[in-house]
């Protein structure tokens, strides 16, 4: 069933962002969402979003703050609001949105409450050295710290 959330998800609360004007929090959730799987489809969105909601959850911060932390989501490393907009238009947008502004109902057991992840495609970073992966959804391997 925990695999069928992101649909389920998309369904319930993808219409949640006609017509409303979006504030920066939910502009910087999802765009970091867009940044880091964009090209992993619902699942892989999902589950970057469960992560950024465990982080808050875990640090008794808001998204925004964990999105924004420095050397946290590399797509921030150097940029501003302005330099990643355009991420909200590309067709994933929409469900990034979705996501960013429904980030406190997410299910953060879909990705066993994992607080971190890495691409499997680069060196394994130096957090994740003799760290058991709790979870992999697409090309992401996700643990917990």
């Amino acid at each position: 069933i925990l695999l069928a959330l992101p649909v389920i998800f998309c369904s319930v609360f993808a219409h949640t962002h006609n017509n409303v004007k979006l504030t920066r929090e939910t502009k910087i959730i999802a765009i970091t969402i867009l940044a880091e799987a964009r090209g992993e489809g619902q699942g892989g969105m999902y589950a970057v979003a469960a992560v950024i909601a465990q982080r808050a959850f875990e640090r008794k911060r808001t998204p925004t703050e964990v999105c924004l932390k420095k050397w946290q989501f590399s797509c921030w490393n150097g940029k501003r609001l302005k330099d990643l907009e355009h991420l909200l238009k590309v067709p994933q947008g929409k469900y990034a949105l979705a996501l960013a502004k429904n980030i406190k109902l997410l299910s953060r057991d879909f990705v066993g409450f994992a607080n971190h992840y890495h691409n499997n495609k680069i060196k394994l970073p130096y957090w994740a050295k003799g760290q058991k992966p709790v979870k992999t959804i697409g090309n992401h391997i996700f643990y917990k710290l």
